[in-house]
């Protein structure tokens, strides 16, 4: 393996509370916690929620719009990344690119370099929402390749569609990961599908999202987990802030697919016939 070995791979991920719209307010919080953490645990990937620099509220998202060359979010994973000799999946940021934004998650190596750009696939436009009228909708699934491992990423709304992670799995995904701000009326779905998406692909999963208030008196949920490829929660976290943290066994999820090989099971065709 080199720089980790797959027997004992260790994940770190940040629950945080953005303030709406807070820009600078929101990178310290989230540079705090990371130090604090770091610190703590010498972790090999860390992972940051869904627009964690300026909190879930569409409308706040054009001013707060970076490119990825002259972002200060990026700048502070980057210089993080190399200080803590660790991998980060930056959550996402809102990115411009020409006249377009995107709701980007930036992937960032230790040597604090960026090797992958995940724009999210899906957008959230319902309930008082309007996400799609603000973010252009990234054209393609995105693994980012760290270490030798293999990260299957996805933001919050993309949980809904079981599809893209079962393209993951078919494309060797070795963990996926859910970047999220989600409303706390939704625990349910969130608990049900971020594990769903674990069992059915047989992976580890780190399902993240911010906690604390939005607008309007609206909460985020604050339950980010951890899970195994068999639906065991890891480590979790309620409504407050910090991180929580795992070591991972990669070549046991190996045999434990090579065992039960659910995968060869897939039909090439489900053409549904209404008799």
């Amino acid at each position: 393996m080199g720089i980790v070995e797959k027997e004992k791979v260790r994940l770190l991920a940040i629950q945080m509370e953005s303030i709406i719209g807070e820009f600078d307010l929101n990178i310290d919080t989230v540079q705090n916690l990371l130090i604090a953490n770091l610190e703590k645990y010498k972790a090999d990937f860390v992972f940051l929620p869904e627009v964690w620099t300026v909190g879930w509220c569409p409308k706040v998202f054009t001013d707060s719009a970076e490119t990825v060359e002259n972002s200060k979010a990026v700048a502070m994973l980057k210089d993080t990344a190399k200080k803590y000799n660790t991998n980060i999946i930056g959550g996402s940021f809102i990115r411009r690119e020409g006249n377009h934004l995107y709701n980007t998650c930036p992937v960032i190596n230790r040597e604090g370099e960026i090797t992958a750009l995940y724009n999210k696939n899906h957008l959230y436009s319902y309930y008082g929402d309007n996400e799609g009228d603000y973010i252009t909708a990234g054209d393609f699934p995105v693994i980012a390749e760290l270490d030798g491992i293999k990260i299957g990423i996805t933001i919050c709304y993309d949980i809904r569609f079981p599809e893209i992670y079962r393209a993951y799995r078919k494309a060797g995904a070795d963990i996926l990961v859910n970047m999220a701000a989600w409303g706390k009326t939704k625990k349910i779905p969130w608990d049900s599908m971020t594990t769903s998406r674990a069992v059915e692909n047989q992976t580890y999963m780190v399902a993240l999202t911010q906690t604390g208030l939005l607008l309007d008196g609206k909460e985020n949920l604050g339950h980010s987990m951890i899970i195994n490829y068999e639906g065991k929660i890891l480590d979790e976290i309620e409504e407050i802030e910090g991180g929580i943290y795992a070591e991972i066994n990669l070549p046991e999820m190996y045999e434990y697919r090579s065992k039960c090989t659910i995968l060869n099971d897939i039909k090439n065709s489900y053409e549904v016939r209404v008799l």
